[in-house]
């Protein structure tokens, strides 16, 4: 039987054994922290983007110092991953929310990174959460990591802050960043990937430890929220 064209457009159209739509809604619950670009990703159970108590990975370190997801969006290509990249078009502000769609295959896992600024190698980060493949909404709450490549040092070093290796911030979006600071500390003692401490800052804007404003920039986990819509 030769099938006409509609009819064959029609059979292509039809999703594979086991695919889910699946949507993923991020708000950020800070109330003065960024978040850089976000590279969401569904992929093999065997894989990881990050995982806590390990060393960060090079492209893991180009995202948590300087927001340069170029690296992880490779890296999850190679593992087959579904992904959306950078989905608010920029920063994600505090209190804001954005949206990802991604068709899914059954038994994957989800996995969400992004930069927080003000930070030196802090991110906020989704490892490997297993899909649930019945239909309705899930909710999860998103910590704070630090990645451990970087002394939090507080201080703003505009741009050149976010080069791998590279000591300082490279930003302080909003309002309130300061300049002039000493830092607040010189070392990492943990360089595994771990629960970020938060920022410490203070309220010299012109000098004092910390180019971050401590009235604003600082935080308590969690930092984020998902929505997980299975459809």
């Amino acid at each position: 039987m030769t099938l006409k064209p509609l009819a064959l457009a029609a059979l292509l159209a039809v999703p594979a054994a086991g695919a889910q739509t699946v949507n993923v809604e991020i708000t950020n619950l800070t109330q003065g922290i960024y978040f850089t670009p976000l590279l969401v990703s569904a992929h093999d159970a065997q894989y990881h983007l990050f995982q806590s108590g390990t060393d960060a990975s090079a492209e893991l370190t180009a995202m948590a110092e300087g927001g340069d997801i170029a690296g992880l969006v490779t890296l999850a290509d190679s593992i087959g991953a579904v992904s959306a990249a950078n989905p608010a078009q920029g920063l994600l502000a505090p209190a804001a929310s954005t949206n990802a769609s991604l068709e899914v295959d059954s038994g994957m896992v989800l996995s969400v990174t992004a930069m927080i600024l003000p930070s030196n190698d802090g991110f906020v980060g989704l490892d490997s959460w297993p899909i649930p493949s019945e239909p309705g909404t899930y909710t999860i709450n998103l910590n704070a990591y630090d990645a451990g490549t970087e002394a939090n040092d507080e201080v703003l070093v505009a741009g050149a802050g976010g080069a791998p290796g590279t000591p300082g911030m490279p930003a302080i979006p909003g309002t309130n960043g300061g300049s002039g600071a000493s830092g607040v500390t010189t070392e990492e003692p943990n360089t595994k990937v771990h629960i970020h401490r938060g920022n410490l800052g203070d309220s010299n804007a012109s000098g004092g430890i910390s180019d971050v404003d401590s009235r604003i920039h600082r935080w308590l986990n969690p930092v984020a929220r998902i929505t997980v819509t299975v459809q």
